[in-house]
């Protein structure tokens, strides 16, 4: 009887005697452990700046001081019961929350003008450039044309005069009833070029041939819009809510620099009125605590949106 021997594998060996296998394992060992001492200075110089101004600002958030002095008084939980207590405080809130319905105001316009530019009009190229400019213009630079505009003797009421409304002319930025309105139209105007840029973009990615199937089976321009377009821009929609909410909360520029808070308060936002209180009336102890409560607020949105948006989608 014949036997047949099989000779066992035997790994190919290096010039050094290790096997090969291990010496691709002790490369990817040291690749990877290469890449981890890469990325640490910039974990840890992130660490340092973030994450200490994190732990800084609660720590500060419960003491009672000035931001100046080395002098300090331990307070607790005083600074955030007395944002609960303060008029100043809810009336920023309230600002916020209307400013807050603003936001699918901007998307809306923004999703009409998507919707044309992508259809194929002429020189859609100047009208790009044209929506999208207020998002690369700083509000310090924007300001104060806004400014100059809403003025007494600015263009808004010399058409108002031009076309015989002359008698609702006002000095609209120093009228309570009014700032707020104005600052509404400048938020709308400045947020609804991003709106724009994001649609265009996710109609871009949509496939013709869905949209020409549906024209096909007898839909309208509406319906398609309404149950084939805006469900394949779910996406870029929860980022706008999401962007938008968090943008909303923190504003604070074109409000400082247009109104200063003003008139009477009225145009106050939770960030402006961190400034003011910290800044100005030099109680960083308790703008500390707003701080954090911003910060709270906006991560608790964000959270529950993206959840919404998640459960939706099961």
């Amino acid at each position: 009887m014949r036997t047949t021997s099989i000779a066992p594998a035997i790994a190919p060996v290096t010039r050094d005697g290790a096997p090969e296998g291990r010496r691709h394992d002790g490369r990817r060992r040291f690749t990877r452990l290469s890449n981890y001492l890469f990325v640490l200075p910039a974990v840890v110089l992130m660490a340092a700046i973030v994450y200490y101004s994190i732990a800084y600002t609660v720590s500060l958030s419960t003491y009672e001081t000035n931001g100046i002095s080395p002098r300090r008084t331990f307070v607790g939980v005083e600074n955030y019961l007395r944002a609960f207590d303060d008029p100043g405080f809810w009336s920023s809130l309230r600002n916020i929350g209307l400013f807050l319905l603003l936001v699918p105001v901007q998307m809306a316009i923004g999703f009409a003008f998507a919707v044309v530019i992508s259809s194929g009009i002429r020189a859609a190229i100047w009208y790009k450039i044209v929506l999208f400019l207020p998002v690369v213009l700083a509000p310090a630079i924007m300001a104060p044309v806004f400014v100059q505009m809403f003025a007494p003797g600015g263009p808004v009421n010399d058409l108002l005069t031009g076309v015989g409304l002359g008698g609702f002319a006002k000095a609209w930025l120093a009228d309570p009833d009014t700032a707020i309105g104005v600052l509404g139209l400048i938020f709308i105007w400045g947020g609804t070029g991003f709106s724009f840029v994001i649609y265009l973009a996710g109609l871009s990615q949509i496939d013709r041939q869905v949209i020409e199937a549906a024209r096909i089976d007898g839909a309208g321009n509406l319906r398609v819009l309404g149950s084939v377009v805006l469900p394949m821009l779910k996406g870029s929609s929860v980022t706008l809510v999401v962007l938008g909410t968090i943008g909303t909360i923190k504003t604070f520029d074109i409000p400082q620099i247009i109104t200063q808070g003003g008139p009477a308060n009225s145009t106050q936002f939770l960030a402006t009125y961190i400034y003011q209180q910290s800044v100005k009336n030099y109680a960083a102890g308790y703008g500390a605590a707003m701080t954090v409560l911003l910060v709270v607020a906006c991560l608790f949105l964000a959270a529950a949106q993206l959840r919404l948006a998640r459960r939706g989608d099961t």
